[in-house]
């Protein structure tokens, strides 16, 4: 995969994780000071850690690659495919998603959240593109819809035990919470056929332009006149 094909969030984020896993292979920091605690961050005021709980894979080694790459992977298709020309939507999924895996976080037994966080993008990727036939691991063939859980059974099977798949559940949690109300939930009458999780404004204009405004009003307009038909 091309470094220079990358979109923007997803090559901000890499470059992200990069450095702080570089920061702390050279002792510049500890992975004490990086990983989220309520007492820390709000008591302490290390505000710092609500973004370094979200970049930090582990040590340069070949699992830091992986995992990379991983995450690469999925936000690269999600980015480029399903958030075409509306980043900042894409970059408000992240936010909401991590808000809410903060929120999890007590029910996680790893002081990190970066992997429950590429698993959130796996899960939304394949609900999204759930008819697609793909090759796991080079040995069967499966629809994209049943990734996520195969993955976790395979994380189940190599980590002899639940403990090793509680982030993946949770991530595939925080991704069917997204998932459901702007796919889902939004099409309801009770939900006023509006996107509960809409990106704020403010955000579009900071990321897409002022003139993303009045092309998203115009598609939502369309929506409209659509369904009255």
């Amino acid at each position: 995969m091309d470094w220079a094909d990358c979109p923007p969030i997803t090559k901000l984020y890499l470059v992200g994780a990069m450095a702080t896993s570089v920061a702390v292979q050279c002792h510049l920091v500890t992975p004490y000071q990086l990983y989220f605690t309520y007492r820390a961050t709000f008591e302490h005021g290390q505000l710092w850690r609500l973004v370094t709980n979200f970049l930090y894979f582990g040590p340069l080694s070949l699992d830091f690659f992986f995992h990379l790459f991983f995450f690469m992977r999925y936000s690269k298709m999600l980015e480029e495919n399903t958030y075409h020309g509306h980043r900042a939507d894409y970059a408000w999924l992240l936010i909401v998603c991590c808000t809410l895996l903060l929120l999890l976080a007590p029910l996680s037994p790893a002081p990190f959240l970066s992997a429950p966080l590429s698993f959130t993008l796996v899960y939304l990727w394949a609900r999204l593109n759930s008819s697609v036939r793909l090759s796991l691991f080079g040995v069967i063939t499966i629809s994209a819809g049943h990734l996520p859980y195969a993955l976790v059974l395979f994380s189940w099977t190599l980590n002899s035990g639940y403990h090793g798949v509680i982030g993946d559940l949770l991530g595939i949690a925080v991704g069917h919470v997204w998932y459901f109300f702007t796919e889902i939930w939004k099409r309801e009458l009770a939900s006023g056929e509006k996107n509960w999780l809409k990106t704020p404004e403010i955000l579009v204009r900071l990321i897409d332009g002022p003139e993303a405004l009045n092309t998203e009003e115009e598609e939502e307009n369309e929506d409209d006149e659509l369904r009255v038909r």
